[in-house]
């Protein structure tokens, strides 16, 4: 039976379920940040959380005379790309550390999705209409204001208009046969991705490192929060069976694979799951 410690002091896994498990009032943010305790056990979300209060107030005393949101939009810009110097990682764009906040705001450094969570946290802190955006690629965030809607590239600050939108999307295009009758407007790929979304993409960032690595421990323990977070990625339960059987545990293994297989009657490699899960019942322990 658990006791009053456990609530008090839940696991990484825990806390990090406790702010997934509603899409109402999710903290974008501080579910983020938490990504970061698998591989720094020690860190302390809330301090993370209080850095980005203290450059929040920093970044209000510069508004304080400034009710016009385009204004606030450009002391907001000018503040977090040249002011305090935050870009992408163009010199070592795979490292796991660009995915994990804290690390993000002592370095300066990172991925398009990861300094869109803190740019949103700030923008929306200033009463800005702003949202991420899960551009084909290349994750972007959108302002909302009284005379149009304004896109940037949180990995450089650019301001996007559509013509640059519609040439970053052509080679997207060009591989998934969306042009001539299957073309699109730009603006169905300018939706606001939800918060869960974004934390997903996060993760999957993460996943596709540690996979390509084949840092397998890594990669599960990834995995353990894409299906806290999406319970229904059954294809997330084979990826995670396989990386089991990748580190010689078949049992495990066997477990998430039979569950992929069940869920997913239509898929097209059940079968070849199912060779597996046989192959894997033959090792012993399984």
């Amino acid at each position: 039976m658990p006791s009053a410690l456990d609530f008090l002091n839940p696991t990484p896994l825990g806390y990090f379920a406790s702010l997934v498990k509603d899409d109402e009032g999710f903290p974008l943010l501080e579910a983020a940040a938490a990504i970061a305790q698998d591989e720094y056990p020690e860190l302390d979300v809330q301090e993370v959380l209080g850095d980005v209060d203290q450059l929040m107030a920093r970044l209000r005393r510069r508004c304080v005379d400034h009710e016009d949101p385009l204004t606030r939009l450009r002391i907001l810009n000018q503040f977090f790309f040249q002011d305090l110097g935050f870009g992408g990682n163009v010199n070592n764009y795979y490292d796991p550390d660009n995915s994990h906040i804290n690390v993000l705001l002592r370095t300066r450094r990172g991925i398009p999705i990861t300094l869109a969570v803190i740019w949103l946290e700030l923008a929306q802190g200033l009463g800005l209409k702003a949202k991420g955006v899960g551009f084909p690629g290349h994750f972007m965030v959108k302002v909302n204001l009284p005379d149009g809607q304004v896109v940037i590239d949180p990995f450089t600050g650019q301001s996007l208009g559509r013509e640059d939108l519609s040439e970053r999307l052509e080679p997207y295009k060009k591989r998934n046969g969306l042009v001539d009758d299957f073309d699109v407007p730009v603006g169905l790929y300018l939706q606001a991705s939800p918060s869960r979304d974004i934390i997903a993409r996060i993760l999957r960032n993460l996943k596709e490192i540690h996979r390509t690595q084949e840092d397998w421990l890594r990669l599960i323990a990834v995995q353990d929060r894409l299906l806290i977070l999406l319970p229904d990625a059954w294809m997330e339960y084979r990826d995670r069976g396989l990386a089991w059987a990748e580190l010689g545990d078949a049992h495990l293994a066997v477990k998430d694979l039979e569950i992929y297989i069940a869920q997913t009657e239509d898929a097209l490699d059940r079968d070849a799951m199912q060779r597996r899960v046989s192959e894997l019942r033959r090792e012993p322990n399984t």
